[in-house]
């Protein structure tokens, strides 16, 4: 299993979050790019497998907006499944099936899902090597012509930003003690050097830099706790039109297999 101060915080945040978006991630915004940006390749009919479904928040947005034929959802935490299964019992939903799950050992066959995706999974794992575990897991339960989706944290726009703040003598961003962030040249070369074909997909540079960096030049961040501040949805709605520059920490990397 995972080291156990990485479990117990996600199973702390179960507790402490219940059905809200917040037990996985305050940044609401973030968390509809993220959930945009996979949904583009899920199509009718696909059975889906979500990894690192948490308490299921992204999970039954995506069955709100896609006629799959079943999405399961994994995670490592129990009481974001118990949560999540909570939930499904109140929505009555029969499409969904919500279990334990470890993304080093996925228990399902080869080939068994048409779209198989991670969101902010991978980082939770503690070295480069149970990444890779993780990686080829996603890749073997995916039948083939299916869609991978690695939705994850990336270590080169994490430095970029902090270039930025540190010109404006910025506080530097930091990686939280549960996660690692990936390294793209890495992940890039080893989908290479593995013959797999994939693209990038920035879907979070503009709005990394507008609530990342632009935000704490131009407002009092304190005034407004957690995610609330106005500059946010303003670059989301910028965001959901234009795209580039690198400056996006959250990025996806789809694979065809």
């Amino acid at each position: 299993m995972q080291t156990d101060f990485i479990k117990e915080y996600w199973e702390q945040q179960a507790k402490t979050h219940g059905e809200s978006h917040v037990a996985s991630w305050g940044d609401n915004f973030m968390l509809d790019l993220e959930i945009k940006t996979i949904g583009k390749y899920i199509t009718e009919g696909d059975n889906v497998l979500d990894v690192g479904c948490a308490n299921g928040y992204s999970t039954f947005r995506q069955l709100e907006s896609h006629k799959v034929q079943s999405i399961t959802g994994i995670d490592f935490a129990q009481n974001m499944i118990d949560t999540a299964n909570d939930s499904k019992r109140k929505r009555n939903i029969e499409k969904i099936n919500f279990q334990v799950g470890d993304v080093r050992a996925l228990n399902f066959a080869d080939e068994s899902f048409d779209v198989v995706y991670t969101t902010r999974v991978l980082i939770n794992l503690p070295t480069w090597e149970q990444q890779i575990e993780g990686i080829n897991e996603c890749i073997r339960v995916t039948k083939k012509g299916g869609k991978i989706i690695f939705s994850e944290a990336f270590m080169e726009p994490l430095v970029l930003l902090n270039s930025l703040r540190s010109i404006k003598q910025l506080s530097p961003l930091v990686e939280h003690d549960f996660n690692r962030y990936i390294k793209k040249q890495k992940l890039e070369h080893y989908l290479n050097s593995s013959g797999f074909a994939f693209t990038n997909d920035e879907f979070s540079s503009v709005y990394y830099l507008g609530s990342r960096f632009l935000r704490d030049l131009v407002t009092e961040t304190n005034a407004y706790p957690g995610f609330t501040n106005p500059i946010n949805e303003i670059f989301y709605n910028i965001e959901l039109q234009f795209s580039g520059g690198s400056f996006g920490i959250q990025q996806a990397y789809i694979i065809t297999k």
